[in-house]
């Protein structure tokens, strides 16, 4: 954490979490100054649709074959709006750098080296939509309980065991989801 904000950190949704599009979230955090928060989600996949299939849907044509990746739901927010997290090893002229070795672009691009072997970046998700925040609501909502954050790594962000993450995340701060409870409370 920077300068008090969480760019390049975890956001882990707590049980209980009252809207049910972030029930068991993990959030990149993308962006996040006194302004505002966006985030991308990193573990909920759109089911039935493969990156391969909506690079086809854009008109993007692949001239290598990709894994059949699934596209997930970045967030509620403009979920017609693609958004790509990748390795730093691709530099789009848009790309802007969220992490230790993460960057983010929304540009076509990103997916056209995506469907290519000229300059694609070695580790990348696709998401429709992104969460995002006004000033001092995502503080707000962390000394409420609504959720924890955790240091990203690499298998969080890019790993493809969507159904674990959470856990996984929850694990890196030594706590057992099996514990957690829905109710908060103040010590």
């Amino acid at each position: 954490m920077e300068g008090g904000f969480f760019s390049g950190q975890l956001l882990i949704a707590m049980p209980g979490i009252s809207d049910p599009r972030f029930e068991r979230a993990l959030i990149l955090v993308c962006a996040h100054d006194e302004e505002h928060a966006m985030g991308l989600a990193v573990n909920n996949p759109v089911e039935g649709l493969t990156v391969p299939d909506l690079l086809d849907k854009l008109d993007i044509k692949a001239t290598i074959t990709l894994p059949p990746d699934l596209v997930l739901v970045g967030g509620p927010v403009e979920r017609e709006r693609g958004f790509v997290l990748h390795s730093t090893d691709y530099e789009g002229e848009a790309s802007l750098e969220v992490g230790p070795g993460v960057a983010l672009s929304a540009t076509r691009e990103v997916l056209e080296a995506m469907a290519s072997h000229n300059g694609a970046p070695s580790k990348s998700l696709l998401a429709l939509g992104y969460a995002g925040w006004g000033a001092g609501q995502l503080e707000d909502e962390l000394k409420a309980n609504v959720w924890l954050t955790c240091d990203a790594d690499e298998e969080l962000i890019f790993g493809h065991d969507f159904g674990r993450k959470w856990g996984r995340a929850l694990g890196k701060l030594g706590v057992d989801p099996q514990r957690l409870s829905s109710a908060a409370g103040r010590a």
